[in-house]
């Protein structure tokens, strides 16, 4: 009964996390450099001097994946809401955990 109460607590402290969390979203960022087409762009030089950088999202969501350009005032607030999700994954996981633990003890315990 004592572990039931230490587990219930524990969800309980998870679920206030969760609804604390913030905005969050799905994927990864990267930062990439491009070439162009102009033949006497500084990118065709050498050493070639690239253009960029650009930030790219990479994510998928109901098995389709998708790309999506980010502007570069906008990559700090991603990147805070991609730090929630992967804590979001983390709370939700621990959570799965705590219930299959708090599940079994029910069963044991015949109720």
């Amino acid at each position: 009964m004592k572990r039931q109460h230490s587990l219930e607590a524990k969800i309980g402290r998870i679920k206030k996390q969760l609804a604390e969390l913030g905005h969050f979203r799905p994927g990864s960022l990267s930062k990439q450099y491009n070439v162009c087409g102009k033949p006497d762009c500084r990118c065709k030089a050498t050493p070639p001097k690239k253009h960029g950088p650009y930030y790219q999202l990479s994510f998928s969501r109901k098995g389709r994946s998708k790309t999506k350009f980010v502007r570069r005032e906008d990559v700090t607030t991603v990147r805070e809401q991609l730090r929630n999700y992967r804590r979001l994954r983390e709370l939700v996981d621990e959570w799965i955990d705590l219930e299959l633990e708090l599940s079994q003890l029910s069963l044991q315990e015949g109720g």
